[in-house]
């Protein structure tokens, strides 16, 4: 299972698309609502998430991701279950990612300490000890997996893909997406 976490002012295009992509991948994604049940991302767009904070079941989790949006990271910051969410995935060797702004909340975990991950231009400051990759679209080191904006939603989409079925899946979703 892998879950989305949505907080309000989440970056709309930073969640959606990489969960298409692992549906088109046949994986079972479930978006999480971090302040409630219908939330509103930072362009205004509501998304009904399939369940609330409480509901995860994290013993059966593969991998968490964390989309960016100021307002997204800081309602993320602001919940002491979904920060536990995000420890308990990296302390328990299951995937963890994040884009845009997302990284930086994994550096507050200590979890982007040391090893190689990039963010949003400008939040390198918020990264701690990571060796930032500035032109990179996403990162993957080991577990932990990063990408840099709403541009890169793409290629971080299918990098989860390939990371939980192969890059022969995500070779696949991305020709049925026909990206050129």
């Amino acid at each position: 299972m892998v879950y989305v976490l949505l907080g309000t002012g989440f970056e709309e295009v930073e969640a959606i698309t990489p969960l298409d992509l692992m549906r088109r991948a046949q994986i079972e994604v479930m978006t999480v609502g971090v302040n409630g049940k219908t939330v509103y991302g930072a362009h205004g767009i509501g998304v009904e998430a399939d369940i609330e904070l409480g509901q995860m079941d994290l013993t059966d989790m593969d991998m968490i991701v964390l989309p960016g949006g100021l307002g997204g990271v800081t309602s993320v910051r602001a919940s002491k279950e979904a920060m536990d969410a995000l420890a308990f995935a990296w302390e328990n060797d299951k995937f963890v990612a994040a884009i845009c702004a997302g990284p930086t909340v994994l550096a507050d975990l200590g979890i982007t300490h040391g090893r190689n991950a990039t963010c949003y231009p400008g939040c390198e400051a918020g990264m701690e000890t990571a060796q930032i990759a500035e032109n990179a679209a996403f990162v993957r080191d080991g577990k932990l997996i990063t990408g840099t904006s709403a541009g890169c939603a793409v290629p971080f989409g299918l990098s989860l893909v390939a990371a939980l079925k192969g890059q022969k899946t995500a070779d696949n979703v991305a020709a049925q997406f026909v990206i050129r």
